[in-house]
C-alpha cells in the first residue's frame, strides 16, 4: 500500500495505491473516487457489539466500508469539512482519537471506544474517545490544519476541547476551566485539556463548535429577520 496527501491544509484528499490483494477499511461515506479493479464491501467491523459502541458512544457510523483490490488501483478519501489529513504508521501503537476525525485504516488496526472517565463529561470528546490500535496505516482528518505538537516527560500543554484531534496512549489529559468563574463564563474559552506528556498531541487549527456559535445566528428564519445588518428573509414553499 502506498499512499500520499493533496491539497493541504484546506481541501486535503487522501490518495491509496492497492496492489492486487490489498485492501483498506474506511468510515461510511469518506470515499471520493476509485479505480476499476477496486470492490467494496459493507460490514460491522469487530462484530455487532463493536459496532454499537462505535455508533452510539464513540459517534461514528455503525457500518465500515472494506475497499478490496482485485487488480492494482487506487481509491480517494475525503472528511465531510475542509480541512487536512494526517497519516499514521502504526506498529502496535495505541491513539485516541476524537470521534469524527477517522477516515480510514488498514483492515487489521482496531477502531475501539474506551471510557474516559468523569472527566468526559465536560469534555468535547465526551464520555467515550476512539481507541485506534495495531499494525498498519492509519489516516485522520481535521477541521482546518493539523498541528503537532511534542510533549517530553512531565510536560504540559493546554488545548481548547473543540481543537483536539488525537493524542498518545502515553499521555493523559484532565480537563479544567480556563480560569476563575468569571473567565469561564465570559471569555468565550470555557473548559479546556491539559495533556501531559511524554508523547505526541495533534490539533486542529478550526473548531467546529466556534464556526457553528457563528453561523447560527446569521441563518435566516421563516418570517423573521436573519443574520446581522437587518436583512430579512422569507421563506416559501
Amino acid at each position: 500500500m502506498e499512499s500520499e496527501i493533496l491539497y493541504q491544509p484546506s481541501y486535503s484528499l487522501a490518495r491509496v495505491k492497492l496492489n492486487a490483494g490489498e485492501a483498506i477499511t474506511a468510515e461510511a461515506g469518506a470515499m471520493v473516487s476509485m479505480s476499476e479493479g477496486i470492490t467494496i464491501e459493507t460490514s460491522v467491523k469487530g462484530g455487532l457489539l463493536a459496532g454499537l459502541k462505535r455508533s452510539f458512544l464513540g459517534g461514528e457510523s455503525f457500518f465500515m466500508n472494506t475497499f478490496r483490490a482485485t487488480a492494482p488501483g487506487e481509491i480517494t478519501f475525503a472528511p465531510p469539512l475542509p480541512g487536512d489529513i494526517v497519516h499514521f504508521r502504526l506498529n502496535g501503537e495505541t491513539i485516541f482519537v476524537q470521534s469524527s476525525s477517522y477516515i480510514a485504516s488498514s483492515p487489521d488496526i482496531s477502531v475501539d471506544t474506551k471510557w474516559a472517565g468523569a472527566k468526559g463529561f465536560f469534555a468535547k470528546e465526551g464520555l467515550f474517545l476512539l481507541k485506534v490500535q495495531g499494525t498498519g496505516d492509519l489516516f485522520l482528518s481535521s477541521y482546518g490544519a493539523i498541528h503537532e505538537i511534542k510533549l517530553t516527560a512531565g510536560e504540559s500543554y493546554t488545548i481548547d476541547n473543540g481543537h483536539m484531534v488525537a493524542f498518545d496512549e502515553s499521555v493523559n489529559y484532565k480537563v479544567r476551566r480556563v480560569g476563575g468563574l468569571k473567565s469561564t463564563l465570559f471569555s468565550g474559552e470555557g473548559l479546556v485539556c491539559t495533556y501531559t506528556g511524554s508523547g505526541r498531541i495533534f490539533m486542529q487549527t478550526r473548531s467546529e463548535d466556534a464556526f457553528l456559535s457563528w453561523l447560527i445566528p446569521h441563518l435566516p428564519r421563516q418570517g423573521g429577520q436573519g443574520g446581522r445588518g437587518g436583512v430579512s428573509f422569507t421563506l416559501g414553499r
